[in-house]
């Protein structure tokens, strides 16, 4: 072998002596590496599939599915949002187009392009996660499936959930149906969730009436609600959210959503100032709680009220409830020592005023604050009405044909003995054990019509009246007019006193059927009510059935208009408005009531003793918090006493003569009561001898006095023979008075009378009184008229 070839073995063999690689080294050859980043590929790909395919759509989180309730007044103003979560869902097409693009232009503009995801943001999201960084979702659908189906916890497996999810919603979803659970349950500080709520609390509008402006302000909250909000944020705050706002509408004009001039058009619109939330304070808590107690007797749940997304329209005007509410302060609460007089404090007031031609509740008082009274005084039926009942047993005897006990047929004219705890007797003349007495245990110098037993209310002639009509039947005449408390008691002649319990928005009720000619209102508070989750709710029906006839209810509004004009309502007296009503006081001066009405309003006004603590009476024994007490000497009456004539009719008056209404007269269908005839009342002493029919008169306007103190009064007509039991006849009435008055006059029916009219008065101008009246004036439509005695 050459020397050439042994060299050539040599550097072989070295070749083969190479030293090989040692330790770690040896696992990185470039074969390796690549084979393992494939099989971690596959793995991946694998792994993911798995997910993908045992990864379902979870439910939605229960509290993103809360929303609150939303109730408004008539005029679509919102009245307060109440609910666990203020939140209001709506529908995709309720929010403006433009509005929805300026969403997607701030957060995603390949939103209508892409399948949900972005894998890049994603990445970089799980990267800063495992940093310890946080990182929101890259898409809006990622961020819809974060807030709606996930939790806000900033972990990895967090993250690869939501990449698998939003795939899924993705697919499963319209992009439509994406964007609109996004912006219904993204949050935009001051509380609010959805942007149905955020319109409300940054611009008072609702979503259909945000604009572009106003839509990019609300686009760029979400980035950094608290830091972004413009009554709190720093100088560079809004600096960021101001470049946050131009960077939405750029990238809208960018994706052809904004045109150049419209973009050119754009000023930033400063949000508003929160406010503070109203909440259920003050008289909201009682319009709300009247509503949902009408929604549940329509059947809504409470666990379906509860869940929230009602939108709750209120019949209640908002004129008309801010005036109520003004009236009670001035003439009540203003008037209310409670540190100083004890007895103010449990004074309770309640109010309903109702549109007698729809049954519409326009105005309601429930108390002093629902926060501190949640019991409605509006709607309690633990006090009695008392002497407001008296209509109801008229109306039941004029629907029923009843007669007296002589068989004279009842009517306006019609006469009773009205002697105070005179003995009830029944159609066997047998005592039925009731002699009620009247107020101040006045008793009349003789028989008395109906007309002025009402005027004066006389309770010894309703108590006869409604054993001479049949208890059965004036109970129910009750029930048909609303008047709940009847439907579960005895009918007893302690019954025609008011003796039940009756509440403001029953009474309102009942005399609406008389101002709607015999047709059954109830009243109704709730307008509308929708949500997203089931059909409308069918309004309360407002206006039902004949429940008497028009010639019955006629009657009964013209024989209260005697009340106002001439008896115990005469606080409520104007010149230039007709008004019929009833004055009650329970016994005890427990409640005092006012309900009256004009041709197009019935409001019915309640006062009630309840005591407001716990105390030991005058008696010793204690009184628990709660329990009717007397209100006597409350609020500084002058009289002591708190009667219907008192407080209630002034607060009455004080509200609807305040209201801006045009003077109406009642379109009447009736030949009896004060509005179409004079009302009298029968001398002591009258002659049995015939008489000659004589022509009705015509002339019961007051004369006047022109003395410094005027003192006004109507000079009654001569009435039928007092020896029988009525009549339906009219006389002539001539006569002045200050003080003092004569009344003669002729009859036709079964006798002549003349007698002697005596009374004083003091009071305003325009105004009557029987009896011994002291009060003041009463101003509203033009008009003056003096306070009655009871």
């Amino acid at each position: 072998m050459g020397r050439a070839d042994d060299r050539r073995a040599r550097q072989r063999g070295a070749r083969r002596a190479k030293p090989k690689k040692a330790g770690i080294r040896r696992f990185f050859t470039w074969k390796k590496m690549l084979g393992t980043f494939f099989g971690l590929c596959l793995l991946a790909m694998g792994a993911f599939v798995v997910l993908y395919l045992y990864v379902p759509i979870p439910k939605a989180n229960a509290d993103m599915a809360k929303q609150s309730n939303v109730f408004k007044l008539s005029n679509g103003k919102v009245l307060v949002r109440e609910g666990p979560v203020n939140r209001e869902n709506v529908h995709l097409s309720d929010v403006p187009l433009k509005v929805q693009h300026t969403f997607v232009a701030a957060e995603n503009k390949t939103f209508y392009k892409d399948n949900g995801v972005d894998l890049r943001g994603t990445a970089r999201g799980l990267y800063n996660t495992v940093r310890g960084r946080t990182q929101g979702g890259s898409t809006i659908t990622q961020q819809y499936v974060k807030n709606n189906y996930l939790t806000a916890d900033q972990t990895v497996t967090r993250k690869l959930k939501e990449l698998v999810v939003s795939l899924k919603v993705d697919q499963k979803y319209s992009k439509s149906e994406i964007l609109e659970g996004y912006i219904n349950t993204s949050y935009y500080g001051r509380g609010a969730w959805g942007i149905q709520a955020a319109a409300q609390a940054y611009y008072g509008v609702d979503a259909s009436k945000l604009n572009v402006s106003q839509g990019a302000y609300l686009a760029s909250l979400l980035q950094a609600p608290s830091d972004y909000d413009w009554s709190s944020a720093s100088p560079e705050g809004k600096k960021l959210v101001k470049a946050r706002w131009a960077y939405t509408l750029n990238n809208m004009t960018e994706m052809n959503w904004l045109s150049e001039s419209e973009r050119a058009a754009q000023k930033f619109q400063i949000p508003q100032d929160p406010k503070p939330s109203k909440g259920l304070k003050g008289q909201t808590g009682y319009l709300v709680k009247a509503a949902k107690q009408e929604m549940k007797a329509q059947g809504v749940s409470d666990a379906e009220m509860d869940a929230g997304g009602w939108t709750v329209t209120l019949n209640i005007d908002p004129k008309k409830q801010a005036q109520l509410e003004k009236t009670m302060k001035q003439q009540l609460i203003d008037k209310l020592k409670p540190k100083t007089r004890p007895v103010d404090a449990d004074l309770q007031a309640g109010a309903v005023s109702v549109d007698p031609h729809t049954g519409k509740i326009l105005a309601l008082y429930g108390g002093w604050d629902y926060l501190k009274h949640e019991y409605s005084n509006a709607k309690r039926t633990d006090y009695q009405p008392a002497s407001t009942f008296k209509p109801i047993i008229l109306a039941a005897a004029i629907e029923s044909g009843a007669k007296t006990q002589s068989g004279k047929l009842i009517t306006a004219n019609t006469l009773y003995d009205g002697t105070s705890k005179r003995p009830v007797v029944d159609s066997n003349g047998n005592k039925v054990g009731f002699a009620p007495p009247n107020e101040d245990n006045y008793s009349p110098p003789g028989p008395v019509t109906v007309q002025t037993a009402m005027n004066k209310s006389l309770n010894a002639v309703y108590a006869q009246m409604g054993v001479d009509v049949g208890l059965e039947k004036v109970k129910q005449m009750g029930v048909d007019l609303g008047l709940s408390g009847l439907e579960s008691v005895k009918a007893v002649p302690a019954m025609t006193l008011g003796s039940y319990g009756a509440s403001p928005m029953e009474m309102a009720g009942a005399y609406a059927t008389f101002d709607n000619h015999g047709k059954k209102v109830t009243p109704t508070i709730v307008k509308s009510a929708t949500n997203p989750d089931r059909s409308p709710l069918t309004p309360q029906k407002a206006i039902g059935d004949q429940v008497m006839s028009r010639q019955t209810a006629d009657a009964i509004t013209s024989v209260l208009t005697g009340v106002v004009q001439e008896g115990t309502g005469t606080v409520v007296k104007n010149k230039a408005q007709k008004v019929a009503g009833k004055t009650g006081t329970s016994d005890n001066n427990k409640s005092a009531w006012f309900t009256g009405y004009t041709p197009d309003l019935v409001t019915s006004v309640g006062l009630f003793g309840e005591a407001a603590k716990t105390h030991k009476g005058p008696d010793g024994k204690t009184i628990l918090h709660g329990t009717q007490v007397t209100m006597s000497g409350a609020a500084g009456s002058p009289t002591g006493r708190i009667n219907g004539a008192g407080f209630p009719a002034q607060v009455w008056a004080a509200y609807v003569f305040g209201l801006d209404m045009k003077p109406s007269t009642f379109d009447l269908d009736t030949d009896q009561g004060a509005a179409v005839q004079p009302s009298f009342t029968p001398s002591p002493s009258a002659s049995n001898s015939p008489s000659s029919p004589a022509s009705p008169s015509t002339s019961s306007s007051p004369s006047h006095s022109t003395s410094p103190t005027p003192s006004h009064s109507v000079s009654p007509p001569p009435s039928p023979d007092p020896s029988t039991d009525g009549g339906t006849d009219m006389g002539t009435s001539t006569g002045t008075s200050s003080g003092s008055g004569t009344s003669t006059g002729t009859t036709s029916g079964t006798g002549t009378s003349t007698g002697t009219s005596t009374g004083t008065s003091n009071g305003g101008t325009n105004g009557t009184s029987n009896g011994n009246a002291n009060g003041g004036t009463i101003t509203g439509l033009g008009g003056n008229s003096n306070q009655a005695g009871q």
